[in-house]
């Protein structure tokens, strides 16, 4: 069976990844900063019969990321599915759009944003790059956004979770080029929709299950021509 590692497994769309892909017979690698706060995640884990296995990993902990690497020494990982990240203190979900705006902004809170979204996947592809290359499937994922398209932006603001997402896809793009041709890494970016989950608030317009159903279609159809471009859940090509 092919093997999918996601990070920020515990919760949202990571946790929503780890049912899909489990219900499809894949084996899961569910990465969490606390693992012994991740309730659901270790139920899940509980009723798949070892299909599930947890690993403590944090994107902003880059001994922590390399310690999970050497763990699985060895494994052969089909689809590295960076999950995790953050809106920062001032998430839309809690705060609505009116976070991080100009001439009130949060630098240190930036500075994580970036830590997450940014390094954070960066850190982790490179950690696991050999673990991907031993596959059959060979593919890097992040989890990006709509606001990350420069195209796209009509309405200013989200000053930090826009710039790291957009920083985001430029680290993805640069990956697809430099670990394609002679190494065969396939890359994608996804968008996943304004999603009903903690960040995406119960304003949303759709759900985790749809959401996550939709980016699996878009993985699995990942091949070099659609490497490095930025996606749609449902599989529309977005602009830079």
């Amino acid at each position: 069976m092919p093997t999918v590692l996601v990070t920020g497994a515990n919760r949202g769309l990571g946790l929503e990844f780890v049912r899909q892909y489990a219900a499809a017979g894949w084996d899961v690698i569910a990465c969490a900063r606390k693992p012994a706060e991740a309730t659901a995640l270790a139920a899940l884990a509980g009723a798949g019969g070892g299909q599930v296995v947890i690993e403590q990993l944090d994107v902003t902990d880059h001994a922590s990321v390399d310690a999970a690497a050497r763990r699985l020494d060895g494994r052969a990982i089909d689809v590295l599915l960076n999950s995790a990240g953050t809106m920062g203190r001032g998430a839309v979900g809690k705060a609505g759009f009116a976070t991080n705006t100009f001439g009130a902004l949060d630098y240190a809170d930036f500075e994580e944003v970036l830590r997450v979204n940014v390094l954070g996947p960066l850190k982790v592809t490179e950690a696991f790059i050999a673990h991907v290359e031993r596959s059959a499937q060979k593919k890097c994922v992040a989890i990006s956004s709509v606001v990350g398209s420069i195209a796209e932006n009509t309405s200013g603001g989200l000053y930090a979770y826009r710039g790291s997402k957009a920083a985001l896809n430029a680290v993805m793009k640069s990956l697809a080029i430099d670990l394609g041709g002679k190494r065969g890494i396939l890359v994608g970016m996804l968008h996943p929709g304004w999603v009903r989950t903690d960040m995406g608030g119960p304003r949303a317009n759709i759900d985790a299950p749809e959401s996550v159903a939709g980016m699996i279609r878009v993985i699995a159809g990942l091949d070099a021509d659609a490497s490095g471009r930025f996606w749609r859940y449902d599989g529309k090509e977005l602009p830079w």
